[in-house]
């Protein structure tokens, strides 16, 4: 098990993990997020959020300027600028592309699904539970759009098909499907991040924590694995063997954030 002494890094999903799934605050994460910030050790934020969602909250938990992931991979940030994935060859669908893609295909197929771009804040406030100040700043989209889903499972079965046709793919999350670039995703993006910033260094123990089936291919490449308890319908289902090395909380959101961490970190 690793201590606070070692070179720990903690990658981490935001909402239903540090954040309440319903009320998004972390209060009962703050002694961990505490003890994490006097050793020292690095909290990269891995999340289907924006990047202009997740700087000002890297603001309030007191990490400005640590790397971050956003939207689920398809953006990553290393620094002031957060940018398409840059692991990605050729990476050109941006978000306006993007949707004009999805519009095609719903106009041909007659596709009943609804996403961020065709709403205004106040739908995504409703959906969310966000303000509406923060549901424009979950609207500022850069690679990726979230939908929700209103049709037959045959149809979401061409659907995938479609996307896939055009080098696309979904993702599900804790609220929403997620269409990206065929090849992103959180493990792709974490796996770059290591790679190619200051957390490179080999000898760096990574810990990863998340609750819904679009963290498990993050929790599948961290050394240590918590599943937060969730409430998606769908299981967290990792492909590693090394079952000792994860752990499922009883406990949901920051509660259950806080569990794991206790769980792995020997204080």
């Amino acid at each position: 098990m690793p201590t606070l002494q070692d070179p720990l890094t903690i990658v981490t999903d935001l909402d239903g993990s540090l954040l309440d799934h319903h009320t998004y605050g972390w209060e009962p994460a703050e002694s961990w997020l505490a003890r994490l910030q006097a050793q020292h050790i690095p909290l990269v934020i891995c999340s289907s959020k924006t990047a202009a969602e997740i700087i000002p909250l890297q603001r309030a938990l007191g990490i400005s300027g640590a790397p971050f992931i956003a939207e689920n991979g398809a953006v990553v940030r290393l620094d002031d600028t957060a940018r398409p994935a840059p692991f990605l060859p050729g990476n050109t669908a941006d978000y306006p592309v993007l949707c004009q893609r999805l519009a095609e295909l719903r106009a041909r197929h007659a596709f009943k699904f609804t996403g961020f771009a065709d709403v205004s804040e106040k739908e995504v406030s409703e959906w969310t539970g966000l303000t509406e100040h923060d549901a424009t700043l979950a609207r500022m989209r850069e690679a990726s759009e979230s939908i929700i889903w209103r049709d037959s499972a045959e149809q979401f079965a061409l659907f995938r098909q479609q996307l896939e046709a055009q080098d696309l793919t979904l993702v599900q999350g804790g609220r929403f499907w997620h269409v990206m670039r065929q090849g992103s995703g959180k493990g792709a993006a974490l796996r770059w991040l290591l790679q190619h910033s200051s957390l490179s260094d080999s000898a760096t123990v990574t810990l990863g924590l998340g609750d819904g089936p679009n963290d498990a291919p993050m929790l599948d490449i961290v050394d240590y694995a918590v599943v937060i308890k969730g409430y998606s319908k769908n299981p967290v289902i990792l492909q590693r063997q090394d079952k000792h090395n994860i752990y499922h909380t009883a406990h949901f959101g920051p509660e259950g954030w806080s569990e794991g961490l206790t769980y792995f970190i020997t204080q």
